[in-house]
């Protein structure tokens, strides 16, 4: 047996399934669900630091996309805010790298 205790995608019990082991799952209640939401967060951030694919941002893309959700938040108002931050504050396209103030 190998324990996992983390929040999965929809599919991957059906998955393991059809390759012929068993799947021991239960549906989380709501904060559970938020919890390992932003547990699957950082898993998801630490594997596009060891590998920044599009897989693993895609992963991570996911996780945002779901947490979005959950908090009644549409991406459309999430890019919203995105842009007038950006409007504001910046991106980060120009590479600048605060040292200190004084």
């Amino acid at each position: 047996m190998k324990v996992y205790n983390k929040l999965v995608r929809d599919r991957i019990p059906e998955i393991i399934k059809s390759s012929g082991s068993i799947a021991n799952t239960r549906i989380l209640d709501d904060e559970e669900y938020f919890k390992c939401l932003l547990d699957k967060l950082l898993e998801e951030v630490k594997e596009v630091i060891e590998d920044p694919s599009k897989e693993e941002l895609a992963d991570t893309l996911e996780v945002i996309r779901s947490i979005a959700e959950h908090l009644d938040h549409s991406l459309e108002d999430i890019e919203k805010v995105r842009i007038k931050k950006n409007k504001s504050n910046g991106s980060f396209k120009k590479r600048i790298y605060l040292e200190s103030t004084e």
